[in-house]
């Protein structure tokens, strides 16, 4: 199944307490539950003024109303096309 980033500009973030992020993280929870299992949420990373989340889910459609019930904004979507890290160096 496809695996997208997403892309949530949510200004101050990064100052959110944990208690907030809690808060935040259960709404998505709820709402990937009445999705059913179509759409994985992966993890997510918090930056000063951003998060960017990892899916994994059919279709943009499917995330863009996950969003939509969630209350959160989804900025941008972009489908990942592969991954790299240290040991892609080690090609022959």
């Amino acid at each position: 199944m496809p695996k997208y980033v997403v892309e949530r500009e949510i200004p101050g973030i990064g100052d959110s307490s944990t208690q907030d992020l809690c808060g935040i993280s259960q709404k998505s929870c709820a709402v990937l539950t009445e999705l059913g299992p179509k759409i994985q949420w992966v993890q997510s990373f918090v930056t000063e003024d951003k998060i960017y989340c990892v899916y994994i889910a059919p279709d943009k459609e499917t995330i863009e109303e996950h969003a939509k019930m969630g209350g959160f904004p989804a900025n941008k979507i972009s489908l990942i096309s592969n991954v790299i890290d240290p040991t892609t160096s080690e090609c022959k």
